[in-house]
């Protein structure tokens, strides 16, 4: 009697749509079922399938239909995946993108102390350093953008985190425009927000998907060639609308990205990954998941 009324209960769970017991203790769940033919193709996939070594990772459609999450709602550094939210401002700011930026010893990392093909005296476009720090994870070209918007650095981050408080991110904060310092939080489901906002600017969904990009900054001097820090762009398999990757030590490897499984535009958000190749095995997974049920 009790193994039957165990079985009558664990159907209603799955009628529901709801997360399996085991799952949802471990922070993993599954979408709610909904009305739609979309939403019930989602419902039907089992969570306990998907094997995901990232520590925190969720899967939206446009809709807003939960398909797979995983601490979702857990702050973590996010690295260079902030730079999406430095563009927004920018743009937001409706500066000239044509007015040309010098590089100096201003936007040199001093807290990690990286290195930059961005030399001091690179002078560059407005909307270039944007596409660079986009598609190339340019951390100068992050920082000079926030040294010439209105008011400097201090103005910038401000901006940044009023933004996020706009557009409802709540376990989010900003303290530079480049990620590179671990105070730079969000959370999953906060970086999956500020995807949906960052795909409504056509620049920033060109500058994420751009494979390379050849640049002159320097007078006199030949080019430079910078390619996209995701690999997946490269795999004619993916359809990859928007995108950024992400790294420090504290925030380990970090990808997010809209792209489509079956025509269906879908949100990928992957924090914390170990490994230089996890994201992207990772996102791997989630297609085979999605597509057939199983991710190995």
């Amino acid at each position: 009697m009790k193994r039957l009324l165990f079985l009558l209960s664990l159907a209603a769970i799955l009628h529901a749509g709801s997360a399996w017991p085991e799952e949802a203790a471990r922070g993993v769940r599954l979408a709610k079922a909904d009305t739609s033919s979309q939403g019930s193709r989602w419902a039907a996939l089992n969570p306990r399938r998907l094997k995901l070594r990232s520590a925190s990772a969720l899967v939206v459609d446009r809709a807003g239909n939960l398909i797979y999450a995983k601490e979702p709602d857990k702050a973590r550094p996010i690295a260079s995946i902030t730079k999406l939210m430095t563009a927004m401002v920018t743009l937001d700011a409706g500066l000239p993108m044509k007015e040309r930026i010098t590089i100096t010893k201003a936007d040199r990392d001093l807290l990690r102390l990286t290195g930059s093909r961005l030399k001091y005296g690179a002078t560059l476009s407005r909307e270039q350093l944007l596409r660079l720090a986009l598609m190339a994870s340019e951390n100068r070209a992050a920082s000079a953008l926030a040294r010439s918007y209105p008011g400097g650095r201090k103005a910038f981050v401000r901006a940044m985190n009023r933004k996020a408080r706009a557009l409802g991110m709540k376990h989010s904060h900003f303290v530079d425009p480049a990620g590179l310092d671990a105070r730079n939080v969000a959370s999953a489901r906060d970086v999956a927000t500020m995807v949906r906002a960052a795909r409504e600017y056509p620049l920033i969904r060109q500058a994420t998907t751009t494979r390379t990009a050849t640049v002159y900054p320097y007078k006199g001097r030949g080019p430079l060639r910078f390619g996209n820090t995701n690999r997946l762009l490269r795999n004619k398999a993916w359809h990859i609308r928007l995108s950024k990757t992400g790294y420090i030590n504290e925030a380990g490897r970090c990808l997010t990205m809209e792209t489509e499984f079956a025509g269906k535009p879908v949100i990928i958000v992957l924090l914390n990954s170990f490994g230089k190749l996890t994201p992207f095995g990772d996102s791997n997974r989630i297609r085979k998941w999605i597509e057939h049920g199983s991710s190995s």
